[in-house]
């Protein structure tokens, strides 16, 4: 599998794109808020000659969904997601101007729902979703058991886990699942977060202040 991370700037955030031989892929968190960033976004995947089979959110915070609307304008793609965050979808207009800002779209309706334990296929490779609820209610990780990676959002990070001070967070819940749910990962286990750098579990296991 062929994981190409792009890191956009309005809340400097990560979205990957995973593809595999078939050149099927998929789009975790595309939250690319300025033309360029949709253009570099679009660039990669036609000049690889992609098929993006799925758009999915780890989570529906505002900087993580900025780039939906656009990918349903160019490729037809509605995102994913679980559910219970599907109310910072419908009120995306109010976060964006708690932050001054004035979304570049309209936002588009989820295509579906992503519920714990679902298996999303693009190619020959499947992701297997992990609800780790407490950063956001319907906070979701994508395990990519045969090549062990997860893509953890915004709930696991390299030394540090999810503010959880926003509209349904719960500090000692999103604690527990990651300690329930992610923790008992293969330690090899590459992490690749919303934000920042990647990490492992076993890093993260023996070294995260938060998760002693």
């Amino acid at each position: 599998m062929t994981i190409k991370k792009f890191e956009f700037n309005m809340f400097p955030v990560n979205c990957y794109v995973l593809s595999d031989e078939t050149k099927e892929a998929i789009i975790i968190d595309a939250g690319c808020f300025y033309e360029e960033e949709r253009r570099t976004l679009r660039h990669y995947i036609d000049a690889h000659e992609l098929k993006v089979k799925h758009l999915l959110n780890t989570h529906l915070h505002l900087d993580h969904i900025f780039g939906n609307p656009f990918l349903y304008r160019t490729y037809g793609l509605k995102a994913k997601a679980n559910q219970e965050d599907e109310f910072w979808l419908v009120h995306a207009d109010e976060q964006a101007r708690a932050f001054g800002l004035e979304l570049p779209e309209t936002m588009v309706p989820l295509g579906g729902y992503v519920n714990d334990g679902d298996r999303i296929l693009f190619g020959n490779t499947a992701l297997e979703a992990i609800h780790i609820p407490g950063h956001s209610p319907g906070g979701i990780a994508y395990y990519c058991q045969e090549n062990q990676c997860v893509f953890s959002g915004d709930s696991l990070f390299q030394g540090s886990i999810g503010r959880a001070d926003l509209a349904g967070g719960n500090f000692d819940q999103l604690r527990e699942h990651i300690c329930s749910r992610l923790l008992v990962l293969p330690p090899e286990t590459v992490v690749y977060p919303g934000h920042g750098d990647a990490t492992t579990i076993g890093e993260e296991k023996v070294n995260n202040p938060f998760l002693r």
